[in-house]
């Protein structure tokens, strides 16, 4: 299967924004449970332990990487259920991401945000989040997840057209 590549790059006072979104029939508090209860994020990127308020540091495991490594997160911002900011570092750089629900009419949309302050491998990480969002989507819907080789490298000069245009 071939998968559509969705991102969006917008330029900011600091670098850029990759901005991905997907659309649930679902209420923003059941998104939500998707995206911070523990058993769930562990369907679709990893379970995590600790005590997540703004401020401290949780350990998430990536359940999908090689190694299935263990990172610590810190929590930024969680406004339930609508906003959660973290960030992390790891051997790859600095991770600023937001999680962004709206709910209109029991759809809610979930605008994901990664800030880069480079450009340089955004490739990757966006094909790296376009496969983890797909993962939530499947995680939610009961269907089968997708496979990594869908998405990197076919992804690839999707993303390092969008870098050029911006």
């Amino acid at each position: 299967m071939t998968r559509t590549p969705a991102g969006r790059l917008f330029r900011t006072a600091t670098g850029h924004d990759l901005v991905l979104t997907r659309t649930f029939r679902a209420p923003a508090a059941d998104v939500w449970a998707s995206l911070t209860d523990p058993e769930r994020t562990a369907r679709w990127f990893g379970p995590w332990e600790g005590d997540a308020r703004p401020g401290s540091t949780i350990r998430v495991q990536m359940a999908y990487e090689e190694q299935q490594p263990w990172c610590d997160v810190r929590v930024e911002e969680c406004e339930p259920p609508r906003r959660l900011a973290v960030s992390m570092v790891d051997d790859h750089g600095d991770w600023s991401l937001g999680f962004a629900l709206t709910e209109t009419d029991g759809v809610t949309e979930l605008r994901f945000t990664q800030r880069l302050s480079s450009l340089d491998g955004v490739a990757e990480v966006g094909a790296g989040w376009e496969y983890y969002l797909d993962m939530l989507v499947a995680s939610r819907d009961g269907t089968s997840r997708p496979e990594f080789d869908e998405y990197r490298p076919a992804m690839r000069s999707y993303y390092e057209a969008l870098a050029e245009g911006v």
